[in-house]
């Protein structure tokens, strides 16, 4: 990736974490404000590299209790 993508994709990880650690609806939009003041190529890179990385762990947690399912489908076929 390029320096935009890898700052923005560096800044979504952050945010991403900290918004979940203090339970914040906004601060994913209020940061990307923030960015977009000076600059919307940034802003755009951030957003999109927010929405990647949310539907990863949706996928990700979707995936995993797809798995835990199976195995306690398998367990109690035993």
């Amino acid at each position: 990736m390029g320096v935009t993508e890898d700052l923005a994709d560096e800044l979504a990880r952050d945010t991403v974490e900290a918004a979940e650690l203090i339970g914040s609806e906004t601060l994913v939009a209020d940061v990307a404000k923030v960015i977009g003041a000076t600059s919307t190529t940034a802003e755009e890179a951030f957003l999109t590299a927010v929405r990647v990385r949310m539907a990863a762990k949706r996928g990700r947690r979707y995936l995993e209790a797809q798995l835990r399912a199976y195995e306690a489908q398998i367990k109690h076929q035993d």
